[in-house]
């Protein structure tokens, strides 16, 4: 059996490589240093993506980007078709990167989860399966991408999944595909913000100013908050913040890194003013929430400020019944096994 966590090399000239879910050893949670698309075959079961879970059962596809943080379902019976390739540029013929050697971009945006089904399943299923093959064959690395390409241009062209909308996470990041889908409307604000949007990501761990963004995009605040709402409903300053907490999630969960580093790494210098952002917008503090990370997911629910609510539910008073537990209370995380991220054996 293989993990999958980090690349280790050994994915051959086209940087791609390919596996199945039983193929791979437990591991904790990963963040991805790849990407990873999942393609489930058989069985019923969850895959998780920067703590938002996604039912899955054949014909179920998840894109999970560089940067995230997976948990995907170790259930009986499920199994799944994964393809990972490397986000740097790949070397095309004489080890020069992609210049002059005719293969298409990859596509980025693309619905992170999408149920397939009909003529769309039927497509996505040939081409995952060619693509597994030529890849075992170890073909030419200029045709592994093109057909790589292909497979991701149509997943982006597929779109959102139909009935989940695009409701901004409140924990984090946007979804990969953009706030409204892979098709962004075009205007002013919608540029603004797509620039934005490439800003923060590159500078979120040296400034939570709004005003120095706007700086930088040539814009006055008003405007970058404008933007900011029209695109997913937050402010701009919320951006800013949601964006730094999903980052801070993703490393107490996925790494063992002390929580004053991870302060540091994050752009607070004192571990208190860490631990104050962070209980203000994760609403407990980073210990806390590592340690309801690092528990088995069949044994704590989802809402790990909620958790002790419930549990005072159970316990009836003097005399009495059970009291109900506060309203908001969200059903336990249906069970899960480690997840791990793909490296090729």
């Amino acid at each position: 059996m293989v993990g999958f966590g980090h690349f280790a090399g050994g994915t051959g000239p086209a940087g791609i490589a390919t596996a199945t879910l039983r193929d791979l050893a437990p591991h904790s949670a990963s963040i991805l240093d790849h990407h990873l698309l999942m393609l489930v075959t058989k069985g019923h079961g969850t895959h998780e993506v920067d703590f938002e879970m996604f039912q899955c059962r054949p014909g179920t596809l998840v894109w999970a980007r560089p940067g995230q943080l997976v948990r995907p379902g170790g259930q009986p019976g499920l199994d799944a078709t994964l393809v990972c390739w490397t986000p740097s540029p790949w070397p095309a013929r004489g080890g020069a990167a992609n210049e002059g050697d005719g293969v298409p971009d990859l596509p980025d945006g693309g619905p992170t989860h999408r149920q397939l089904a009909g003529e769309d399943e039927d497509a996505v299923i040939n081409e995952v399966s060619q693509l597994v093959v030529d890849c075992e064959r170890e073909l030419s690395p200029e045709l592994l991408r093109q057909q790589l390409a292909t497979l991701l241009l149509r997943i982006r062209l597929l779109g959102p999944q139909p009935t989940e909308g695009h409701v901004p996470d409140p924990d984090g990041a946007l979804p990969a595909d953009g706030p409204r889908g892979p098709w962004p409307v075009e205007g002013h604000e919608d540029d603004t913000f797509a620039r934005f949007h490439a800003d923060l990501e590159a500078g979120y761990a040296r400034s939570r100013r709004v005003e120095e963004y706007a700086d930088r995009l040539g814009c006055c605040v008003r405007t970058l908050t404008r933007a900011s709402l029209a695109a997913t409903g937050r402010s701009a300053k919320q951006v800013i913040d949601d964006r730094v907490t999903l980052q801070a999630k993703r490393l107490l969960a996925g790494t063992d890194l002390p929580v004053a580093e991870i302060g540091r790494r994050l752009g607070f210098p004192e571990p208190t003013n860490f631990g104050r952002f962070f209980q203000r917008e994760a609403g407990h503090s980073p210990g806390a929430f590592r340690a309801w990370a690092a528990t088995s997911p069949t044994s704590h629910p989802a809402d790990p400020i909620n958790a002790g609510a419930a549990e005072a539910a159970e316990v009836p008073p003097q005399g009495g019944e059970p009291t109900a537990a506060r309203a908001g209370v969200p059903a336990p995380r249906p069970p899960l096994d480690p997840v791990t991220g793909f490296v090729q054996a």
